[in-house]
């Protein structure tokens, strides 16, 4: 009996030793991730394109998402895999589909999750150096165009 008491005091302090850190670690305000959204629309729709925007946090759990009225059907899921691929995995998914174009073994990497999608238009936010999540834009003609409305939504939102 004593031993079992003992070793519940052990585990009961180690417990509380880890509850008393804290880790100063930044997150995407829902403020924020409209923010993106909204500059996100507006910069493409200032080029002409109807696009679809999501921003997801460093879980690649939605935290905002807005469509053009006119942007097609098969965009809202585009945007929102381009979030999720760039938080989840840290990077540009441009740059992620040209080194998977670059090197076929890395092929495996588009079938690692069903929410995965490696096209261009997906980046990662981050703050104070630090990932805290994904923006993704689907629906310009061209992964570059949607890449350009996320950059110019990350430079606005985050100058």
């Amino acid at each position: 009996m004593m031993k079992k008491y003992l070793a519940t005091l052990i585990l009961t302090g180690a417990t509380m030793t880890a509850q008393a850190q804290t880790v100063d670690t930044p997150v995407l305000t829902t403020d924020t991730a409209l923010k993106l959204v909204g500059e996100g629309l507006a910069q493409c729709a200032k080029d002409g394109y109807r696009v679809s925007v999501a921003v997801v946090d460093r879980a690649g759990g939605l935290k905002a998402f807005a469509r053009h009225e006119q942007a097609g059907p098969h965009t809202v899921e585009s945007a929102r895999k381009k979030a999720f691929t760039s938080a989840s995995m840290g990077v540009v998914t441009a740059d992620l589909a040209n080194n998977i174009a670059d090197k076929p073994a890395l092929f495996g990497l588009r079938e690692m999750h069903p929410d995965m999608l490696i096209l261009g238009g997906g980046m990662p936010i981050k703050v104070a150096d630090q990932l805290v999540g994904g923006i993704g834009i689907g629906g310009a003609p061209g992964g570059h165009l949607d890449q350009a409305c996320a950059e110019a939504a990350l430079a606005a939102v985050l100058k």
